[in-house]
């Protein structure tokens, strides 16, 4: 019988690949969602990657398993076999959902202060950095001849 760590050595490389290959994202488009036209199914997943899930902010609806994402995965579906372009098919869905549900909102509106914020604070931020680098390089003033005699008295006391 082997040691416990010799099992790990012995499939180095294969083990370390499958670990990484379990790791990767699942999707959750069902098998029962996908278009059997490979085109208009390639065209509702890069729909779909530009959809924020209204219920977890934070992931696409291709991504995410709450049912309101399976519902929208399956309208982008029906619209697009509809005939809908992919800007009919995202205008549908905002209109329903707002702007909120896209992951890369028009720079328009009250957006457009989303979009601006960042570039402005970064010129902020390097116009705080430059002056405060020039306000280090600048040299200290030198004492009078008077202050400097009047600072050895001080300290001579």
């Amino acid at each position: 019988m082997r040691p416990a760590g010799t099992l790990w050595r012995a499939g180095g490389p294969a083990c370390a690949l499958a670990l990484f290959l379990a790791a990767t994202p699942v999707l959750a488009v069902q098998p029962d969602e996908m278009l059997t036209d490979p085109v208009l199914e390639a065209r509702a997943r890069a729909i779909s990657r530009d959809i924020r899930c209204p219920v977890c902010q934070g992931e696409t609806i291709d991504d995410s398993n709450a049912p309101i994402s399976r519902d929208l995965r399956l309208i982008i579906r029906e619209r697009l076999v509809a005939g809908d372009s992919d800007a009919e098919v995202v205008a549908y869905i905002v209109e329903r959902f707002g702007e909120g549900v896209l992951f890369n909102p028009p720079a328009r509106g009250v957006n457009l202060i989303l979009w601006l914020a960042g570039p402005a604070l970064l010129v902020a931020g390097l116009a705080v950095a430059l002056t405060a680098a020039r306000r280090r390089a600048r040299p200290e003033a030198s004492l009078s001849a008077e202050e400097e005699a009047r600072l050895r008295e001080i300290l001579k006391e």
